[in-house]
């Protein structure tokens, strides 16, 4: 015996056999988008290198963004601030060839990736450093004068 499902001329799908809900289409997008995609999606397959770890932390005076992007140069890096947007992104390109009497084999390795931060407005554009060191991009991203916290004090009554 089939299950033959029957689409009305409202467009709603019912199956005529059996009790079966169909999934509502945006409760569906809902569920592809809200949960981590595989690693097959977000891997590099010549390199391994997925999407990099990204750590944000605020203090009084700062945030600190620190991705972990180990095996490149400082010269592979390009950081751009537009509109209060931070990008930043990477692209390499490695040919390698090895050969042997009976044969020659050549691979391209190819990485890159980009990662945007919507910036507060509290930040001082004009006054934001980047550093790599030991595999960690640091980038600091000073807050305005008006907008760094205060320290406490105490109020006198009088």
């Amino acid at each position: 015996m089939s299950n033959l499902v029957t689409v009305p001329k409202n467009g709603s799908l019912t199956n005529t056999t059996s009790n079966v809900n169909f999934p509502l289409w945006s409760n569906w997008i809902d569920d592809l988008f809200n949960r981590d995609l595989p690693s097959v999606f977000t891997s590099n397959f010549n390199t391994g290198i997925s999407l990099p770890k990204v750590n944000i932390k605020e203090t009084a005076d700062a945030f600190m963004v620190e991705m972990a992007v180990p095996g490149l140069k400082k010269s592979d890096f390009h950081i751009d601030l537009d509109n209060q947007v931070l990008s930043i992104y990477t692209e390499t390109k490695e040919d390698k060839e090895e050969k042997n009497s009976n044969y020659t084999r050549r691979e391209f390795g190819y990485a890159s990736f980009k990662r945007s931060f919507t910036l507060p407005e509290t930040v001082d554009d004009d006054k934001i450093n980047a550093n790599y060191t030991d595999g960690i991009l640091s980038i600091l991203l000073p807050k305005k004068e008006e907008a760094k916290q205060k320290p406490a004090r105490n109020i006198k009554i009088s």
